[in-house]
């Protein structure tokens, strides 16, 4: 049976981060500063550190040192992430305006898909933000219905780790700490906007693996 630094570990090393909300137990184990110590030479052999975002409540790994090698994988995958930026951000945005939220979404909100739809259904103008939405590459939903399309953004979501459901029985989504690390990405781009899309990702790199 894997240990739970084991577990841990195999965790960053896939690239998941981890936050309160998607695995509790392990983000209270890296809370531990004496877990992180025990847990950062494993990571170092396979050059990587132990990393957080700017609130230190949610953990990934990053590279240690970087090479040709790393700052390919850190640009493709800077490439990667901005090119999905303006689909998430309308998303989240979207989400906030039917909630009726001053507050932007952030880790920890709960989302209630059927409420949610019920809104959007109502709403002529967020049903035609939906479609929009869904038929970008990242969500590349094919259906003609509400219904369908809202059920392929939250799939895709859940997917890619930006939000978790913990119950099958029901169709309310937790949103996770991964969504703080993309807001640190939207505002490490918008600081750095007179540069082109490579400029911006050999930034990123430079500044430590923002990614």
């Amino acid at each position: 049976m894997m240990s739970e630094q084991g577990r841990i570990l195999s965790l960053l090393l896939k690239g998941q981060f981890i936050c309160q909300v998607s695995d509790e137990e392990g983000w209270r184990y890296l809370k531990s500063r004496d877990n992180a110590q025990k847990l950062e030479p494993h990571l170092n052999v396979l050059n990587r550190t132990l990393a957080s975002t700017g609130e230190g409540d949610v953990f990934f790994a990053a590279y240690l040192t970087l090479g040709d090698d790393e700052r390919k994988v850190l640009t493709q995958q800077f490439q990667e992430t901005a090119s999905s930026l303006v689909p998430l951000v309308e998303w989240l945005l979207l989400v906030q305006q039917a909630s009726e939220s001053d507050m932007p979404v952030t880790m920890g909100n709960a989302l209630r898909l059927n409420e949610l739809q019920s809104v959007i259904e109502d709403t002529p103008a967020y049903a035609e933000q939906l479609e929009k939405i869904s038929r970008y590459r990242v969500f590349n939903s094919t259906s003609m219905n509400l219904d369908g399309q809202l059920r392929q953004v939250f799939k895709r979501l859940t997917d890619m780790g930006y939000l978790i459901k913990p119950n099958t029985e029901k169709q309310i989504y937790l949103v996770t700490g991964k969504v703080e690390h993309l807001f640190e990405m939207i505002k490490f781009i918008d600081e750095t906007e007179s540069l082109s899309l490579s400029e911006q990702a050999e930034a990123a790199v430079q500044q430590g693996s923002l990614i």
